[in-house]
């Protein structure tokens, strides 16, 4: 896979988010929920998930691991997606 791949597969699934989506809890998840959800005291459930995809981005990019699931994936990081070029077509190789 490629950069290009890459920029289809987000833009594609960046539509896809537009629909409703649906996502059942298990007991643990619920708790958890509720447990943020006492603390917090967001306006709605769906400001706190706003916030959970947030952080769990961040997290990922602060690790690595994003590069490290691009990179085994479409063989591009995230800076090279932002960017809109390879390592090698910036650097001429």
């Amino acid at each position: 896979m490629s950069l290009d791949d890459l920029t289809d597969d987000v833009q594609a699934e960046y539509s896809d988010v537009d629909e409703e989506t649906t996502v059942t809890f298990d007991r643990e998840t619920r708790n958890e929920l509720a447990m943020l959800l006492a603390a917090f005291d967001p306006e709605d459930v769906d400001e706190l998930v706003r916030r959970g995809v947030h952080m769990l981005f961040q997290t990922s990019v602060e690790t690595g691991t994003l590069d490290f699931h691009l990179r085994s994936e479409f063989d591009v990081t995230y800076d090279e997606y932002l960017s809109g070029m390879t390592f090698d077509e910036m650097t001429g190789a």
